[in-house]
Formats: structure tokens, sequence, C-alpha cells
């Protein structure tokens, strides 16, 4: 095992350390009624018991020139194994939304909430009502293992069942067990005599974010190539018979350090489903003990991988894994985007997928998404569930019910949207400006627009059906997977964004470079003649990213 010098450690390496498991001066900071933020090094923290510090960048020069502080505010982050609520959960957080944030919900790409706008006196009283509701946020930021995802829609086979409750084993096996959370939030009397353990995180915790998915072909709406660890069902004649195991993929990346790039998983070897748990905390364990505690930008688990080697991995984690790996059984994916509509499961209740533009759960003039999801909630039917592309799924409703979630939807307007294009069905985008601190360029704000523009190009060349996935994020941390986008748009700076084409339809192919530096107008120049290139020139049934690699484009 390896032993990284305690000085030669990371900033963050050392405020772990330090943090007494996590509590730091969390509490002393939330009292203090004099700056609407709280200190550097408690906002680290914070993450672990999930959220994040941010501000209105909208605001900022205002702000200044009036001397005053930046408006700070709150991102809460909600953990969800597999994205399933129920509806009086639901309501909690459209309650919460109002109460406390914004007034509207994100949905995010690991099928969990996220809540903006949050001021820092109102971070506890929010934090314990989604602990009321059997939910919780701790994990869900932080160096830990976040949001266990896995494919929310079970109507296909009884497996699905059997693989939501192995993510659900695993979400909460890989929780933090430190007592802080529950001290701060939930106001647990702290039992001195009684220390904190991480029998498995230890004081440090992991050197970076960890993620873990489930995926059961053919669907791969949880894009399993770019978690830390992912697990492939394989089933035979209708029976689950284990899972292959993908380890190393990331997304994120940092301009202009070639040693960072986003990496897709490599499988490594299949488990019985009853060597899930103790195969991930292995490999858990081997990325505590041998990731990057020194640089950051190197502490990803793709990253010890490459460093150690594939070959390594697998002789340490034979050293530390009772049971046995097994050859690699083969599987075929066919896409890694949602299956819009109503769909019937095998127990007769029906499940109703609905399009969220990138996951923002709002009402808009003509369009009440926030209140037609809340009507459908107080009805107390069946659940709701989060996809890994940030869509809404309204679950298990029995065949008698249909008919009234349909009232819901068409009272509310939420089928009378204008006719949307295959582009914009596989549309995702991160939350960028204005609150996020690490966005260069919009993304949730813009692409809808933008989109627009492209609708045209589409109808123009005979393409309006045709499903292309299509994602923007602001930087390239990669929170939306742009690297896994058959056209893909990273912010460089306002208004400004890199171009990326060629991923493959079903998430096996990272995307490469085009264009960069491009500006709305450039954008739409490229892929105006991409569009009528591919309208001519591709072949039938032919997905659009497979058409760029086939023509060298990139």
């Amino acid at each position: 095992m390896r032993e990284n010098l305690v000085e030669k450690r990371s900033k963050e390496e050392g405020i772990k350390d330090n943090s007494n498991y996590l509590r730091g001066t969390i509490a002393k900071g939330l009292g203090d009624p004099l700056t609407g933020a709280i200190a550097e090094d408690d906002a680290k923290l914070l993450k672990f018991h999930g959220s994040y510090q941010q501000h209105d960048r909208d605001l900022e020069k205002e702000r200044r020139q009036q001397k005053l502080e930046p408006l700070y505010q709150f991102m809460l982050r909600v953990r969800i194994a597999g994205g399933v609520t129920t509806p009086e959960q639901w309501l909690v957080m459209d309650e919460l939304a109002d109460r406390y944030g914004n007034g509207t919900l994100k949905l995010t790409t690991r099928q969990s909430f996220q809540m903006h706008g949050i001021l820092k006196g109102n971070l506890k009283p929010t934090i314990k009502t989604i602990n009321e509701a059997l939910m919780t946020t701790i994990a869900t930021c932080g160096d830990v293992n976040r949001n266990v995802m896995c494919n929310p829609n079970p109507y296909q086979s009884k497996v699905h069942g059997q693989v939501y409750a192995l993510a659900r084993e695993v979400s909460d096996y890989f929780q933090p067990r430190t007592k802080a959370y529950y001290e701060l939030w939930l106001d647990h009397k702290r039992e001195i005599e009684i220390p904190d353990q991480e029998p498995l995180y230890k004081k440090t915790y992991l050197p970076r974010k960890f993620k873990i998915a489930f995926c059961i072909p053919p669907h791969n709406d949880v894009d399993i190539y770019a978690n830390d660890l992912g697990f492939v069902a394989i089933v035979e004649a209708g029976r689950l018979q284990g899972f292959t195991v993908i380890v190393g993929g990331g997304m994120g990346m940092t301009f202009g350090d070639d040693s960072t790039y986003p990496r897709l998983g490599t499988p490594i070897g299949f488990v019985a489903p009853d060597q899930v748990l103790p195969v991930a905390e292995a490999i858990v364990s081997i990325q505590r003990d041998y990731g990057n505690r020194v640089n950051r930008k190197q502490a990803r688990f793709k990253y010890t991988i490459d460093n150690y080697g594939i070959d390594w991995l697998k002789n340490e984690l034979s050293q530390r894994f009772e049971g046995t790996l097994e050859v690699i059984k083969p599987f075929r994916l066919t896409t890694n985007g949602d299956q819009y509509g109503w769909v019937r499961g095998i127990d007769g209740h029906w499940f109703h997928t609905l399009f969220v533009e990138n996951g923002r759960i709002k009402d808009t003039e003509g369009h009440f998404l926030k209140t037609a999801i809340r009507k459908i909630a107080e009805l107390g039917i069946g659940d709701l569930r989060l996809t890994g592309n940030q869509n809404l799924i309204i679950g298990s409703v029995p065949e008698n019910d249909k008919s009234k979630i349909e009232e819901v939807l068409k009272e509310y307007h939420v089928h009378e949207k204008k006719r949307l294009t295959g582009l914009r069905l596989g549309s995702m985008a991160c939350v960028a400006l204005n609150t996020c601190g690490l966005a260069f360029a919009e993304s949730e704000r813009y692409l809808p627009s933008l989109l627009d523009k492209f609708d045209v190009l589409l109808q123009e060349n005979g393409l309006e059906d045709r499903a292309i996935n299509i994602r923007m994020t602001g930087c390239p941390n990669g929170c939306a997977r742009s690297a896994l986008a058959e056209i893909g748009f990273i912010g460089r700076a306002p208004g400004r964004y890199n171009m990326y084409l060629g991923a493959s339809h079903n998430g096996d192919r990272l995307n490469r470079l085009y264009r960069e530096m491009l500006s709305e107008e450039e954008i739409l120049a490229e892929l105006a003649q991409l569009l009528k290139n591919y309208a001519k020139t591709g072949l039938p049934s032919e997905h659009f990213g497979d058409y760029v690699i086939r023509m060298k484009i990139v």
C-alpha cells in the first residue's frame, strides 16, 4: 500500500484530515449573521454534506460597485439511488423549492435533485425537511461515492427490480459513517465518548469523487462508460447471471493540460450478483490507497488506472477481493438516450417518460410543467423517476389511472409544446452561469435558443426526426457528459465554445475536437454544412456520430 507523504499532499487533504470527520467550523459559520457565506475551508467540507457555496454571478459587478459582498447562496443536491421517488417526496421537494429555493427544481444527470438559490440561514431547515421525507443530501458532493445510478424504468423485466435493489444497497453501503451530518443538520446530540469511525473512507476519505452506475442492456441510459465503476447486467433466458465490471470512466479535463482527459471505462471481468458489493468495496479501497492526493487534477480513478495499469489493478484487486473475477461476458448497447411516451410494464402498470428540457422543472408561459407534476403527485398514483438524461418518468401507473395523468398533462399544456426534433429530445446541459463558479460560458440558459436555430437546419434537410445526442457544458468538467455527445459543446469564454463531434449513439465512443472558440454564427455555419452533407451522403439509419467517423470529419 502506497503512503502519500503528508508534506506533499494537496490543501484539500489537510482540510479533510483536520476537519474532525467533516465537522470543521461549519456550525459556527452557519450562525454568523454578518456574512452570507461560510469560511473557505468549510465550503469545501460542506460538499460532503451535499451543498456547494455559490453566488449570483449576474450581479457580481453591480454588488462590487456598491461595495457589497457577492450574493452568496447555496446549491443543494439530494441523493436518490436509481432516481425513484414517491409522490410524497416529490411534493416535499416542490414545496421546498418555492419556500427556500429559486422556485425551480433541477433534475441532474446522476438522477438526483438539485435546488438552487438557498440562503445560508435556510440551509439547515431545508436539509432537515428533506431527511424527514426519508431522503438525504449526504455524499452527493465531495470526495466520496456519489449518487448510484440505475435504469429507473423496470418495465422490461423482473431483472430491473433486482438490479435496482442492488443499486440501493451499494448506495447505502458507501455513505460516510461520520455523525457530523446528523449533528449539524438534524440536531442529534454529539456523543463524545463514542468516537467517529470511517472503516472504509478513513480520516481523509477518497482523493476525489467516485461514481458508480448499473446498466441493463440494451439501454445505456446511465452512460455506463462515464463512471469510475460500472456494472453491466448480463441476462440469459430472463435470469440475471451477474455483471460485467467496467472501471475507470470519467468525463472531466482541464483546458491546456494534456495530462487530463475524458476516458471511457474499461471492462475487466464478470462477477455474480452476490459479489457486487465485495468487489465494489475492494475497488473503492484501491482508489482510496493509491489515488493521487498531491495533485487533484490527477486524482480521479481513471488516472490511477492509467498510471499503474490494468494488469496492476487486477492483481491488486485479487488481493483484496475474496471472490472470483471471471472472464468478461459480452453485451450489446443500442442507445444512451431515453424512450419517450407511454410504455406498459410486465406487471401491467404504465410508465410515461416526459422530456424535461435540461432537467429544469419550472412553469413557463404556456407550459406549466412544475404545476402539472405537483398535481400528478397530489393524486398519489405510482411514483416519479428521475432519468440519467435529465428527464422524468411518471411510473407504476395502473391502467385505470392513465387517463387521470393524461388529463393533468393536457390541462397544463405539457403535451402541447411545439413539436420536438430528435436533436432536442437528445439534448442535455449543465447549469453553468449564473450560479456555477466554474463556468466559463452559458449552457442551460443558452442551449434552448441555440436549438431553435438548429431545428431550422434540421427541417431544411429533412432530419427533424433523426435521433442525435447533443450536449453542452459551461466548462470542461463534464457534468452533462458532453464528451459522449454526437455533437458536444464546451464553453471556453462568454459566447465561445469548442465543438466536438463523433461520439457513438450508444455511449461507447468519445467524441473528438472539431473546432475551437466558435461564436454562435460560426457554430451555425459549421453545422449547416455538416447537416446538409449528412442528409445527402449518410447511409440509411446511420447515426450522425457514426457518419462523422466514417467520413473522417474528425
